[in-house]
């Protein structure tokens, strides 16, 4: 901890004021170790590691977070929604803890503003603000403990982007939501991958969904599972009417 504190110190402190000020005003109360906030918006490429060897960036604290998130959002939806069963309170909590949504919540907070590393931050993928949030979150807990974590969640997560409503219409993957149908409907159905070779630098593949031998929809993207979700969403809107009656 010594180390990452001293590489904090060492580095010019943020235009709106010094990494705690920014910690206190983001989390609503003060630290008693600002160490492992220190932490939580460290990047491995700094190949910090403490005093018996181990890493030190944000990613063990990434992995608490998230289990932080999920505990406390599922203890939200079973008080709020009774009537759900375990199936749909699955899905609500896995539809706020979703990598787009805490990637949302994230960007919200400007904590990559905030992150220290070696790496220029355009060269970040998108899941590093969610990844940061779910760092922050994990520090909080080994910082305040419980209550602390349930009240910052409250206030970030649930009090301003939580509404029961909106989120049983949001879909997460439209990939599972049709292959469950196509199952349920007994549709014969295959998604047929392959490279495609175009003009761009960056690699590409492309996907036809299949569906009793015909060819409902086409994609392509940078990955075979953005592909296939991207292809899924497409084919959704063609059964649209007959998945919803």
């Amino acid at each position: 901890m010594k180390l990452i504190r001293k590489i904090f110190n060492s580095r010019s402190k943020p235009k709106d004021g010094d990494f705690s000020f920014f910690i206190q005003d983001t989390l609503g109360f003060k630290p008693k170790d600002i160490s492992f906030y220190e932490t939580a918006f460290t990047h491995r490429s700094l190949g910090l590691r403490n005093t018996i060897g181990n890493p030190e960036n944000y990613e063990r604290l990434e992995f608490l977070g998230d289990s932080m998130l999920s505990s406390v959002i599922a203890s939200y939806l079973y008080k709020e929604v009774p009537s759900g069963n375990e199936g749909y309170l699955t899905k609500m909590r896995s539809k706020v803890v979703s990598r787009k949504h805490l990637n949302e919540l994230g960007k919200d907070l400007k904590l990559i503003d905030h992150v220290r590393t070696q790496i220029p931050p355009e060269q970040f993928g998108i899941n590093i603000h969610g990844n940061i949030f779910e760092a922050l979150v994990g520090a909080i807990y080994l910082d305040r403990g419980y209550e602390f974590c349930e009240r910052f969640i409250y206030s970030a997560v649930i009090g301003p982007y939580i509404d029961i409503e909106s989120l049983e219409g949001q879909v997460i993957s439209y990939k599972s939501l049709l292959i469950e149908w196509f199952q349920k409907k007994k549709h014969n159905f295959k998604y047929e991958i392959y490279e495609d070779d175009g003009i761009e630098e960056l690699r590409h593949f492309a996907v036809k969904l299949w569906v009793n031998h015909k060819v409902i929809a086409k994609a392509r993207a940078t990955s075979k599972k953005k592909a296939e979700e991207k292809v899924s969403k497409r084919a959704y809107f063609a059964f649209q009417e007959k998945i919803e009656n």
